[in-house]
């Protein structure tokens, strides 16, 4: 077992909480965690691994609050959360036998359109809901469950668009419920990892304290600065995102 010095912990629960505190506001929290694990010489497998175990503590400490703070029905949601928890586990499962490159470069296009979406959009209040929430849990709780356990970026970007269009939720009821879903599907990527022995307990651990407490940070700020603080921060991120990717593709 490796051992890490208190200096690397220290820093590593700083990024944690950081991450958490961004990623309960716009998701996008894997920008800063992952490059950070990989810095510290941990293995890419590893990285991933672990990523989804501190991860766990940041969207579980945000969805405790929101539902708590009544915004989020966990009885309403539970069909879309058993849809999130299967697509994860299934794209867990292939994402070591399929083939990722041309996902990979479809993500950025992805990405800066939702930014385009939410930086021109006019009203995200809350509007018509388009399709049932069955309907939802179906198609994109399934398909973007899939998409976080193969993959990953943007995740929580993808869920508040989703929430925003087809289920006509205001931005912030959107982000509450995406970290619902957001949290589902990190347990069931988690679980497959652990089968593997991939995650790193002290690091994992660690990160996973900074991530609950920097989560509940940003998820007050969610309910308290509402659309004006939500809407640019997934501006910049699925941006800083997608440039990241590029970049990768490149290289």
């Amino acid at each position: 077992m490796e051992i890490f010095s208190p200096e690397i912990l220290l820093l590593l629960f700083s990024v944690g909480a950081i991450a958490g505190c961004i990623d309960a506001m716009a998701g996008g929290g894997g920008l800063i965690t992952i490059p950070a694990m990989l810095s510290a010489g941990i293995p890419p497998l590893q990285t991933l691994a672990t990523n989804k175990l501190q991860a766990c503590g940041g969207s579980f400490s945000a969805s405790f609050y929101f539902v708590r703070a009544g915004v989020v029905n966990l009885k309403e949601m539970r069909f879309p959360i058993l849809c999130t928890f299967i697509g994860s586990a299934v794209g867990t499962l292939l994402v070591q036998r399929i083939d990722s490159d041309i996902l990979v470069s479809m993500v950025p296009v992805m990405l800066v359109t939702i930014a385009g979406y939410f930086m021109f959009a006019k009203n995200l209040a809350g509007g018509k809901q388009r399709i049932t929430l069955n309907t939802f849990a179906l198609t994109i709780g399934f398909s973007i469950g899939f998409y976080d356990g193969f993959f990953g970026p943007g995740t929580g970007s993808f869920f508040a668009m989703a929430c925003v269009t087809l289920l006509g939720m205001s931005l912030p009821k959107a982000t509450a419920h995406t970290k619902i879903l957001n949290f589902t599907s990190n347990i069931a990527s988690l679980m497959f990892f652990l089968f593997g022995g991939h995650v790193l307990w002290s690091i994992g651990l660690v990160m996973m304290a900074g991530q609950f407490i920097g989560a509940r940070m940003g998820s007050k700020m969610v309910l308290t600065k509402g659309q004006k603080l939500i809407r640019p921060m997934i501006v910049i991120v699925c941006l800083i995102m997608s440039a990241r990717l590029i970049l990768q593709n490149i290289s």
